[in-house]
């Protein structure tokens, strides 16, 4: 194994680690939107203040990228990093969508981009033009979440949003995945739900 694939390996074991917010929010919070507030926005706060310090504070970000840098990707070295975007996403989630759709959009960034790159780096032979993402990638974030979704929201709404998941996972767009699939995911279904 390569060291690129293992360190991609392990971002995305860590990446997966980020199924404990949906959680969290269903099963420790209750789906309490007041108090999973309590607990995520000053997460998020913390977050966006250790951007902050990390690019204006050079003793700050030494220490920081020594302790996490090895598990970030390049351009995030000088940008901000996919946990900040993700933890702004979950509030936006919750604050804005319902209750079974925040849990399925915020758990499809977990299972859709985790499957996603672990299926394409291994089996992705069929890469789309221009990209280095692949049609076996794409098919198991498609796959995982929405075998996943059944279990929580209507098979149409389900349908849609691993459709919404796939499509924000492979298309090529500066906006970051943590941002980009649970909004877009959580969005789709929202928009979906309203016919159902």
């Amino acid at each position: 194994m390569t060291i690129n694939l293992r360190k991609e390996i392990s971002r995305k074991v860590i990446h997966f680690s980020s199924m404990l917010i949906p959680l969290a929010f269903r099963y420790f919070a209750n789906n309490d939107r007041k108090f999973a507030f309590l607990i995520i926005v000053p997460v998020t706060l913390l977050a966006i203040l250790f951007e902050f310090l990390r690019f204006y504070n050079p003793t700050f970000k030494k220490y920081f990228l020594k302790s996490v840098g090895h598990l970030m990707r390049n351009h995030e070295l000088e940008n901000v990093s996919g946990a900040t975007y993700l933890m702004v996403a979950s509030v936006v989630c919750i604050a804005f969508f319902p209750v079974d759709i925040t849990f399925v959009a915020i758990a499809s960034l977990a299972i859709g981009d985790t499957l996603a790159a672990i299926v394409g780096l291994n089996f992705g032979n069929r890469k789309f033009k221009g990209s280095k993402k692949s049609l076996e990638g794409t098919l198991a974030c498609f796959v995982g979440t929405f075998i996943f979704a059944i279990f929580w929201v209507h098979p149409v709404i389900a349908f849609w949003g691993a459709v919404a998941t796939a499509i924000a996972e492979v298309y090529p767009h500066n906006w970051d995945d943590n941002m980009k699939i649970p909004l877009i995911s959580g969005a789709v279904m929202t928009f979906v739900n309203m016919f159902i």
